[in-house]
């Protein structure tokens, strides 16, 4: 997965670049003009299609040019750098907005050429889309690392709930070697953790005001810097909805449904649980908001999800005023 940083809302583009990513090709779409063609998923490729393209937009005067892709993991590394490098506004769009985009103009079919129009009509009709800014190298570490911990977490815990079931001595030592050679691995992604953590200016500061709120721990500190950049730069609404904890009304007429929170970066969501789990139990004004939540009938899944959205809230309000927490937290 790639990692970005957001910037500034911008405004709409008349002049769009947009490609439909693969392993190995590019199918291109141009606007205006219509042009659809295919290129090699390399640096060298892209670079001459937006070269071209920039020296296009020069003379149709229609203002900047926008260069779009969908976010396709690792495969749309090279349109993000090269956009990136050569100055050109870029937007990665999530798949499921662009499908919306489509059925909502009456498209249903779905094929590479149709998709990369799409994509084309998507970037040209959209106003206030959020531009992509390569992230710093310390950041894209840090995400494959927590990234890489939580796989290898999930690898030893997979293989510990096997032993218990296994009367074969003979695989019984298998999954004991495996598990044993996952947490060596483990060990060296976690020093190499505490090692960038301590080591970059900006994630030790961070990590230092978040850890002075009871419950959030290394990990947590860690996950929530890897997957929410924007921690202390965006609006506590920001916050939530780009974690995904951002509740939405199901209301019509005199029908009131449960609100209830869609989308946003699971991964943060998930270093969020265990944090908010062990704040409602030893965080006063936590385990406090938890407990109003659950006192008024509500499950306790529904509390605890409270729990996260007012802990990231609070370290997004922490982060941006710089000051550690002051809040009552004690046991």
């Amino acid at each position: 997965m790639t990692s970005e940083i957001m910037t500034a809302n911008q405004p709409r583009f008349n002049h769009v670049v947009a490609f439909e990513v693969s392993k190995a090709e590019l199918l291109v779409h141009v606007l205006p003009g219509g042009d659809t063609f295919r290129i090699g998923n390399d640096p060298a490729a892209v670079r001459r299609v937006i070269k071209k393209e920039s020296k296009r937009n020069r003379k149709l005067d229609v203002g900047p040019l926008l260069v779009i892709c969908e976010a396709t993991g690792s495969y749309s590394r090279h349109v993000l750098e090269v956009a990136t490098e050569l100055g050109v506004a870029c937007h990665r769009a999530h798949g499921s907005r662009v499908r919306w985009f489509a059925k909502f103009r009456g498209t249903h079919a779905k094929s590479d050429p149709i998709d990369v129009g799409v994509i084309a009509d998507y970037g040209r009709s959209s106003e206030g889309l959020i531009l992509y800014e390569q992230p710093r190298p310390e950041q894209v570490e840090l995400r494959e690392l927590v990234a890489r911990r939580a796989e290898l977490q999930d690898m030893k815990e997979a293989e510990e709930a096997r032993l218990q079931h296994i009367a074969s001595k003979v695989v019984a030592g298998s999954i004991g070697a495996s598990i044993k050679a996952i947490a060596k691995h483990l060990a060296k992604i976690e020093a190499r953790l505490d090692v960038l953590m301590s080591e970059d200016e900006s994630f030790a500061r961070k990590a230092r005001l978040m850890r002075s709120v009871k419950g959030v721990g290394p990990i947590t500190a860690a996950t929530v810097l890897a997957y929410l950049p924007e921690i202390g730069t965006v609006s506590r609404g920001t916050i939530a909805a780009l974690a995904g904890l951002a509740p939405f009304d199901d209301d019509s007429g005199k029908h009131h449904g449960k609100r209830h929170i869609a989308g946003g970066r699971a991964e943060a969501r998930c270093g969020l649980y265990m944090a908010a789990k062990v704040a409602m139990q030893h965080n006063a004004h936590l385990r406090d908001v938890g407990a109003r939540i659950e006192a008024k009938g509500n499950p306790y899944k529904l509390a605890v999800t409270a729990v996260m959205r007012k802990l990231l809230v609070i370290l997004n309000a922490i982060i941006a005023s710089g000051q550690p927490c002051k809040m009552p937290n004690a046991t």
